[in-house]
């Protein structure tokens, strides 16, 4: 099986998009794990992903702003709101690199429902907010709604200078172009696209977190194999695909091209 080469800034592979939004002031947290700790935990039809014969687990904090429907403007109130995921990262059978969400907490109920009923995706409803002074970022989440209520997560971050070149796995935790899930008896893989990211190394100042555990994984052990901040970029979401399941009739498929 040929996999997708881990591309920082590859062409954008759909002819339309369904969502547009922007990311802004993203602070990534990552673990390295043995894949067969995780592999449970993703969608039929996908497999860890690896780097040198790890995975990793993430834990990111940002910002969603302009969140909007094709190309129509963004939606007033619910179309911006805080975000903390954990996530894992996936290949399919086809060689489809991407993201597996095991939590996305965010700050506004009525997009943590739409997400939740329309792709299955594992969206909470928290109380969050990000505190700025300088290079010093602090993001704090406390889950509302479902549970495990109260689960929380608080992480200090000092911004360093901006990265050239990125390492092969700064490239591997952030170049991803998609995201799987199972949602109604399939899995889906849900293309996106932005411009290459603009990476600054960052240092780890304060963590104190427990919506990794409330994901169903170890809590970190140690401090991250990677910490990376990000001023943001701009995002297109593809329609979503079918991710063939070996043994299974190919279902119907949406939109055009792989990712």
């Amino acid at each position: 099986m040929d996999i997708d080469p881990v591309e920082c800034a590859p062409e954008q592979r759909f002819r339309r998009a369904i969502l547009r939004q922007r990311w802004r002031d993203l602070t990534f947290l990552h673990w390295a794990v043995a894949p067969e700790l995780v592999a449970p935990l993703l969608p039929a039809g996908t497999r860890p992903d690896t780097l040198d014969g790890l995975t990793y687990v993430g834990l990111i904090g940002f910002r969603l702003v302009g969140l909007g429907l094709g190309r129509g403007p963004g939606v007033p109130y619910f179309g911006s709101s805080w975000e903390t995921n954990v996530r894992l990262y996936s290949v399919d059978g086809t060689g489809r690199r991407a993201v597996v969400f095991r939590s996305l907490d965010a700050s506004r109920l009525v997009p943590v429902l739409v997400a939740q009923l329309s792709l299955r995706l594992p969206y909470k409803w928290s109380a969050m907010r990000l505190d700025r002074d300088g290079d010093h970022l602090t993001y704090r989440c406390r889950r509302r709604w479902p549970g495990p209520a109260g689960a929380t997560s608080r992480m200090e971050v000092r911004v360093g200078e901006p990265i050239a070149e990125p390492t092969p796995l700064e490239h591997f935790v952030t170049a991803r172009w998609g995201l799987h899930t199972r949602a109604y008896g399939r899995t889906l893989h849900l293309p996106n696209w932005h411009p290459r990211w603009p990476l600054h190394r960052a240092e780890l100042l304060h963590l104190d977190d427990e919506l990794v555990s409330a994901a169903g994984l170890p809590p970190p052990a140690g401090p991250p194999a990677s910490v990376l901040y990000s001023p943001g970029v701009p995002v297109r979401f593809g329609p979503p695909v079918t991710v063939h399941q070996p043994g299974r009739p190919q279902g119907p498929t949406h939109g055009g091209g792989r990712r």
